[in-house]
């Protein structure tokens, strides 16, 4: 190993590491507690995936395991079940049983005695967003969310607009939009039983053979179910977030870039702004010029690929002053 520059000090407060373990349903879960080397009651953060981001080694989750205990929290990152050190599959896997995975390794960190029971919230990105609130409207033992570049339109209506803008961002034009739109109204509504099978395959037949299908995020004809009432995708793509939003007492913050092509971000903080008039324990902030993983991407190319996910994670200041501004003020303890 090479030596450190002589003119380099270790930083801190240093944080130590504590692998966690814990179950849930058929599942062994293993992650990492992060948490500064002194101080006790402390608060902390159950992460919670992105789809793309499975695993605590993502550059995505560095700022909160490395940067939160700074402010005083633990942070624990475990890999999603059926990925990295735990077992388990994501087949027939639905939203709600990734919540309570999340609720499952928020009971798990509760019992160490550095960390304040009561002042345990989750955090996620895109997927993992809407899976924070999930959690904290499946639990009364969470003590806040933090939802960031998640949609609280439905998975369909959210993924016709990350589709639409992907083949824009490929150099598709309208004709393409068009076909791969249909193509999609057309698979749903099989698998929502209001549309025949043979329809949905000679959609889909017709759209494999264009050069954009791989981007569209749909079956292929040869795999199209012939159940439609096993699609995991029926149910998830009429889900609506907002429920579970209104499902929680507790404060929530949302995070959007405004730059973000994945996501309907106008019409994700109107649903919110409306319940705002009743609910002021949430707060909404879109920051100008970020995109989905509140990255400063003005060459947005809307990669995916593992490489790609890999190394993406936050830069924008303006997400770092939010996020830790809103954490003093909703989720420290008063005990230090």
């Amino acid at each position: 190993m090479a030596a450190s520059p002589p003119w380099q000090v270790k930083g801190e407060p240093v944080v130590v590491e504590q692998v966690v373990h814990f179950e849930h349903a058929g599942a062994s879960l293993e992650g990492t507690l992060y948490s500064p080397a002194h101080g006790d009651h402390l608060p902390a953060i159950v992460v919670l995936h992105a789809a793309q981001v499975p695993t605590r080694d993502y550059a995505l989750y560095r700022h909160l395991s490395h940067d939160l205990p700074a402010l005083g929290f633990a942070v624990l990152v475990f890999d999603r079940r059926g990925s990295g050190a735990s077992t388990g599959t994501l087949e027939g896997t639905d939203y709600e049983q990734l919540a309570d995975d999340g609720i499952a390794g928020l009971h798990a960190i509760a019992k160490n005695p550095l960390i304040d029971p009561h002042h345990i919230g989750f955090w996620g990105l895109s997927q993992g967003g809407w899976l924070a609130v999930l959690a904290a409207s499946r639990t009364h033992d969470a003590a806040f969310a933090i939802s960031v570049s998640a949609p609280t339109v439905t998975a369909g209506r959210q993924m016709e607009f990350a589709v639409d803008n992907l083949l824009t961002i490929h150099g598709y034009g309208a004709a393409a939009i068009d076909q791969a739109r249909d193509t999609r109204r057309r698979w749903q509504a099989y698998l929502r039983g209001s549309n025949s099978r043979d329809d949905a395959i000679k959609a889909l037949a017709g759209a494999e053979r264009q050069p954009w299908f791989g981007d569209t995020f749909m079956s292929t004809a040869e795999d199209l179910t012939v159940d439609p009432k096993t699609s995991s995708w029926r149910k998830e793509m009429d889900l609506d977030p907002m429920q579970a939003v209104k499902g929680t007492n507790v404060p929530l913050l949302f995070i959007y870039g405004g730059a973000d092509p994945w996501v309907p971000v106008e019409d994700s903080v109107r649903s919110l702004q409306s319940l705002m008039q009743s609910r002021h324990d949430i707060e909404v902030h879109v920051i100008a010029d970020v995109d989905h993983t509140m990255t400063i991407n003005p060459h947005e190319t809307m990669s995916f690929d593992k490489a790609w996910m890999l190394s993406q994670h936050p830069e924008s200041p303006a997400y770092f002053f939010i996020l830790g501004n809103w954490l003093s003020k909703h989720a420290q303890t008063q005990q230090q």
